[in-house]
């Protein structure tokens, strides 16, 4: 694919990067000449220094030929008006718009429902075929990352039973000293191993790969399965009931709405007294405006007595902190929300469970959107080295009629589930057929993601 990107952050870069490993031809748009000169000196794309918002730019960077435009610069509106720029004289090309406003983002998408419904036109509003707001797609993460039963980064794949949760092995427990080949004998449950992290490494896994107290494993289970899993992995089983959330920002906010959704008991902390107030209309009565540490508090509201804190303010280092610091009470678990996947290593130092990186989920967003209409999902390891990816496969796939066997790769990819004649997820096993129209979930090395989704869509 063609991309081009308006927009040379950290979001542009990190984008950039991920689609060249993919061996996707990219041109990145950036009218800061520092920031420009930075970005050419550490990539392998080529950098234009200039305004992206303008039409002989954009056609100078191959807009006629291109398959994507994707707009990531500091500006909503620039964002938004260079892709409505483009779509009057390039309709064919896909649009992709990072829209921070959430008010911005709520309302076009509101207006562009009523607009499909009272036009003809089949073109989307401004232009734009899909905006990703970091505030969105952070608050789903973190609510997506636990439930009542447990809190293990929990990644759900929509329609199945199945999730992809993340252990770290304990010491003396059933897995530990065990080889990967040899743990299903240790259960009747039929699961899947997808990736291993030992020595701060992360790789997919090989049956040779001996487990060892403190390497965490993400293992693909039925959630009915979950007590059992923890229970082999030394890990006493823990359900989440009452949630202290710290921030009422707008993150903070958009979590609170499905935490009471998800009829959790919770309470809203913030030290910020416009924000409190803010929460206090929509949350009266569980919305306290004091910092999460006065001792105080603390012991005023039973804070111990809580099963889960969730640290969502944009002060990220504070985040950290907080979290360590309401962990040393007594509450077991800890979600924070960090910039990038470079703090998850210092947030497991601290004990903290779970790091939402904001600026990768919207990295993840993007990818999803430009991976093609087979590719309903994903969702990216270790800072974007693994990528787990949600495929239909292709009538015309060479993977049709053959069994997984046939097809696998070891070491490149592992296919985690399969969703055969439209029915239920499930573990494929080697003898599994690979049929037309079925959707599978696949785990795969960055660079070998394209080459995945060409195999099977």
């Amino acid at each position: 694919m063609k991309i081009i990107i308006v927009g040379a952050g950290f979001t542009g870069l990190q984008l950039a990067k991920r689609l060249v490993n993919g061996k996707n031809d990219v041109v990145l748009i950036e009218n800061d000449e520092e920031i420009s000169r930075h970005a050419q000196d550490r990539s392998d794309f080529f950098v234009i220094n200039a305004d992206g918002n303008n039409l002989s730019t954009l056609e100078d960077a191959g807009l006629a030929t291109a398959d994507a435009l994707v707009c990531v610069t500091s500006s909503d509106e620039v964002n938004m008006v260079t892709c409505s720029l483009a779509d009057s004289i390039y309709p064919k090309v896909l649009k992709i718009a990072r829209v921070r406003n959430y008010s911005y983002y709520v309302n076009t998408a509101r207006a562009s429902e009523k607009h499909a419904h009272s036009t003809k036109n089949n073109r989307p509003l401004y232009g734009i075929d899909f905006m990703v707001n970091p505030d969105f797609e952070a608050a789903r993460e973190i609510v997506n990352s636990f439930d009542k039963d447990s809190i293990a980064g929990a990644l759900h794949f929509s329609g199945s039973n199945y999730e992809l949760i993340r252990m770290n092995v304990q010491s003396n427990s059933a897995f530990d000293g065990a080889a990967l080949k040899d743990l299903w004998k240790l259960t009747k449950r039929r699961f899947v191993v997808a990736f291993v992290e030992s020595a701060e490494k992360t790789s997919l896994p090989f049956g040779e790969t001996v487990l060892r107290a403190g390497d965490c494993i993400a293992l693909v289970v039925e959630r009915t399965a979950l007590g059992e899993f923890l229970s082999l992995c030394g890990i006493p089983s823990k359900s989440i009931k009452k949630v202290v959330l710290v921030g009422a920002g707008r993150i903070g906010l958009l979590v609170a709405e499905r935490l009471k959704k998800k009829k959790f008991d919770f309470i809203i902390v913030d030290s910020d007294s416009e924000k409190s107030r803010a929460a206090e209309e929509i949350f009266p009565g569980i919305t306290f405006n004091t910092d999460i540490t006065d001792e105080g508090f603390i012991d005023e509201e039973n804070v111990s007595e809580y099963d889960l804190i969730i640290c969502s303010t944009n002060a990220y280092e504070k985040n950290l902190v907080n979290a360590a610091y309401i962990e040393s009470f007594g509450v077991e678990n800890s979600i924070v929300l960090v910039p990038s996947s470079a703090y998850s290593a210092i947030a497991r130092h601290l004990g903290i469970e779970i790091a939402i990186p904001v600026r990768d989920t919207v990295v993840d967003s993007i990818m999803s959107h430009l991976r093609g209409s087979a590719v309903s999902g994903i969702h990216s390891i270790d800072g974007g080295r693994l990528e787990i990816v949600e495929i239909t496969v292709g009538e015309k796939s060479k993977t049709v009629g053959k069994k997984l066997f046939e097809i696998s790769e070891p070491g490149r990819f592992l296919v985690l589930l399969g969703q055969q004649n439209g029915g239920t997820y499930s573990i494929l096993g080697g003898q599994s057929v690979i049929e037309a129209g079925a959707r599978i979930v696949v785990i795969a090395k960055r660079d070998s993601v394209q080459h995945i989704i060409r195999k099977f869509a």
